[in-house]
């Protein structure tokens, strides 16, 4: 799906200043790492940018912080994947804490849903 031109170039400043967990998960994905997917950081969607994306298994994982936790937030997320949902993307939520205790379980997470 193409993205508009102001949605490709946030991406690409999402690039350069990703989270800590964000790093954590882009260094154990990158590569083809992870059961040998290719993954994509930052990769806009339509209107959307998602923190990582397999495009052979239609796959987007999203690392959510703190403010993921706030009411309107939810609700801007929901509508987000099923946005995404329709366009045939499946989307995993991970939270940012998870990566940084325990990225075994993060990435446990990633491979149960790409079913490797």
């Amino acid at each position: 799906m193409v993205a508009p031109d102001e949605t490709i170039q946030r991406a690409r400043a999402l690039r350069r200043r990703l989270t800590l967990p964000e790093v954590l998960m882009w260094t154990a994905l990158r590569g083809r790492r992870l059961a040998g997917l290719r993954f994509r950081r930052q990769h806009p969607i339509g209107p959307y940018i998602v923190d990582f994306y397999c495009e052979d298994l239609k796959l987007a994982i999203e690392i959510d912080g703190q403010s993921h936790d706030h009411p309107d937030r939810i609700e801007r997320d929901r509508r987000r994947d099923d946005w995404l949902h329709r366009q045939g993307v499946r989307v995993i939520r991970i939270a940012a804490r998870t990566v940084l205790a325990d990225m075994d379980a993060a990435l446990g997470v990633v491979r149960a849903s790409a079913g490797r």
